[in-house]
């Protein structure tokens, strides 16, 4: 005989929208086996509750429960939001950066849970970089699971001259463990004189099956343009670059720019960055309590709410990856888009 748990209050926010789910899922059990009286029925705290919300997790995603994001009217899956690539490719909106992973910050073994933690949740891509030191750390966490991964490596532009895209492109397959990546970027573009030098290099790997697509970093609307005006140039998947409440910039102009041109953009320090103060940020803690969730997972709501921006935060700690995981699901309000306007102003144009 099932156990049915009743609540004194009906939850709100993220945990009122799991405890609907779970109320629609028991609506295909019998009656009897839904309703139970007496000594079996008993109250949750708000830990248990937790838990329940957490174990409910799984049945949202597989039962493709739909979202509406009140302010965009972008629909999502129980899975969470997505993005999608020019060549139809779509990602997680929200993936798991490492570039400060595998340094000693934390255990190994807690780091290595916290990405696959990341992975059970949804968070299938997983951006590194050869000068990062973290691809051997990411292979071993995506070792027997590599197809379930969209996997993202840059290359250094030290390394671009003569075959060195290639060799470097080798080495960061060989230290992943894989035969390909997903996703390969120029990381910046500074003391790159020939980006035509550099697109028929990535055309060359994206032909000999290396890479499956390619792209930039920390290039701006000038750099872009350049790009755009070489032969097969506008073959660029994304432009990956810094982006969160209070770094804003290019709203001004590159974000404009990679949306007519139908460009994803891949947003990293969405929570601020090493040393940031925004997630002390008063704004995102009331929101976040109204939602029953953390800051974090606001702010990073609030980074991948146009459909056109997926981020990815980094984190070495499971907990923080749960919090995270949650901005896949949470919707905005309109009204709550014009207080984090107020509070983060966007930049004049």
């Amino acid at each position: 005989m099932r156990t049915i748990v009743r609540y004194t209050r009906r939850p709100q926010g993220i945990y009122g929208q799991l405890n609907r789910l779970h109320d629609q899922a028991g609506s295909a059990l019998s009656r009897r086996d839904r309703i139970v009286k007496g000594k079996n029925t008993r109250l949750l705290n708000r830990r248990e509750f937790s838990g329940l919300c957490a174990a409910l997790g799984s049945f949202v995603t597989s039962s493709g429960a739909f979202a509406l994001d009140a302010a965009t009217g972008a629909a999502s899956t129980g899975a969470g939001r997505t993005v999608k690539f020019r060549d139809g490719t779509i990602v997680p909106a929200l993936g798991q950066g490492s570039a400060g992973l595998g340094k000693g910050r934390h255990p190994v073994a807690e780091e290595e849970e916290a990405l696959r933690t990341g992975l059970s949740l949804g968070m299938t891509l997983i951006d590194t970089a050869e000068i990062y030191g973290s691809e051997e750390f990411i292979g071993r966490v995506i070792a027997g699971q590599r197809n379930r991964v969209f996997l993202v490596s840059k290359v250094w532009p030290s390394h671009v001259t003569g075959n060195g895209i290639a060799r470097a492109c080798e080495a960061s397959l060989a230290r992943l463990g894989t035969d390909h990546l997903d996703l390969y970027l120029l990381h910046w573009p500074n003391r790159v004189t020939d980006f035509s030098h550099v697109v028929r290099a990535f055309e060359d790997l994206h032909a000999a099956g290396k890479i499956r697509a390619w792209g930039v970093s920390n290039f701006k609307v000038s750099d872009m343009e350049k790009l755009f005006q070489i032969p097969q140039g506008d073959r660029c998947a994304t432009n990956q670059v810094p982006y969160s409440l209070d770094d804003r910039g290019i709203e001004r102009g590159l974000l404009p720019w990679c949306e007519r041109h139908g460009m994803p953009v891949m947003a990293y320090s969405p929570l601020g960055g090493p040393g940031a103060s925004l997630l002390r940020d008063p704004t995102l803690a009331r929101i976040g309590a109204a939602h029953g969730c953390s800051a974090a997972a606001v702010a990073l709501a609030w980074s991948i709410r146009s459909g056109n921006v997926f981020a990815i935060p980094e984190s070495g700690s499971v907990a923080h990856v749960k919090e995270n995981a949650v901005a896949l699901t949470l919707p905005l309000t309109p009204q709550e888009l014009q207080t984090l306007d107020a509070a983060h102003p966007p930049p004049s144009r």
